[in-house]
């Protein structure tokens, strides 16, 4: 089982109050939330392994050099001229976000990241490498590219915390979107993501994007057509194709998942007993972890 951390943690803060807090008044609203989910996750599934695959690199440059408007807009504002760039987030999240690290560290659930890739690279990269079925858990639909049924790859799509999920494979997708997962990256890079910053090709939405696929297979597929006048296509889906070659001869190195990312060995094994059991009462004591924490405890040792 891969998380896509970060977007637990998101869903989480957004999900319990901040009401709830340590005792010193700090919100641990995302803490506890992401505790709850991953025991959750533990006992409805019970994986084998367990990894919490984390951002190095939230935005990385090599897909801004391609597309500059790559997540641009969460950038914060304040980030220092000179500096790399941080991803704006609610004032009282950013503080827990170490906290959950020393948590998962303490646990001795594996928590993997590298240096210049996204957590989404992290998932794609230990998905190829798998020898089993894998189960990736997101809130993120860029994923749905990596769903495999020959391999056992599907993603999990939370829709209410992770309580209820979205079982993410081959059939729903083609029934959603009309591909499969290696499809979904020509569907999204067409039809665009405004909350990734990639512009898609003007005037070509999703309904659209996905009809062109069942016509002509792939994205190389309708830019050959784009070339040849007896092609099926509108005169304006042929210009706006035309005038989107730029854009689309780069798109798919953005969109596309990296499986290829250098991460390092460790031990995915999912723990029964805490890897350090101080530092775990320490960091309960003093962030208030009460009931969450114990809930996870006790699901890893069932």
């Amino acid at each position: 089982m891969l998380l896509d951390t970060a977007s637990l943690y998101f869903r989480a803060y957004f999900g319990v109050p901040d009401s709830v807090r340590a005792p010193d008044g700090t919100p641990v609203n995302a803490v506890r939330g992401l505790l709850d989910f991953i025991a959750r996750l533990v006992q409805d599934h019970r994986p084998d392994d367990l990894v919490a695959c984390m951002d190095a690199d939230w935005r990385p440059q090599w897909r801004v050099d391609l597309i500059p408007t790559y997540k641009a807009h969460r950038v914060a504002t304040e980030t220092p001229a000179g500096m790399p760039d941080e991803e704006e987030t609610p004032d009282t999240l950013s503080p827990q976000v170490p906290v959950i690290e020393d948590v998962l560290d303490a646990l001795g659930i594996a928590r993997v990241g590298v240096a210049p890739y996204e957590a989404d690279d992290v998932i794609g990269t230990l998905a190829r490498r798998a020898t089993g079925p894998v189960d990736i858990v997101t809130g993120d639909r860029d994923l749905y590219q990596l769903v495999d049924d020959a391999r056992g790859v599907r993603v999990l799509y939370p829709l209410k915390g992770v309580g209820t999920l979205q079982m993410t494979d081959e059939a729903w997708l083609r029934e959603k979107y009309g591909v499969d997962g290696a499809g979904y990256v020509d569907l999204a890079l067409l039809r665009g993501d405004p909350s990734d910053g990639l512009p898609g090709v003007p005037g070509i939405g999703e309904k659209t994007a996905a009809k062109l696929l069942d016509a002509f297979g792939d994205l190389a597929g309708i830019m050959a057509a784009v070339d040849d006048p007896s092609a099926r296509l509108t005169p304006s889906q042929r210009k706006r194709l035309d005038e989107a070659r730029d854009y689309v001869a780069v798109a798919p190195k953005v969109v596309r998942v990296a499986d290829d990312a250098p991460v390092p060995a460790f031990d995915a094994a999912l723990p029964r007993e805490p890897r350090d059991p101080a530092a775990l009462e320490a960091l309960a004591t003093r962030w208030g972890l009460g009931g969450a924490l114990q809930r996870l405890l006790l699901t890893l040792q069932a």
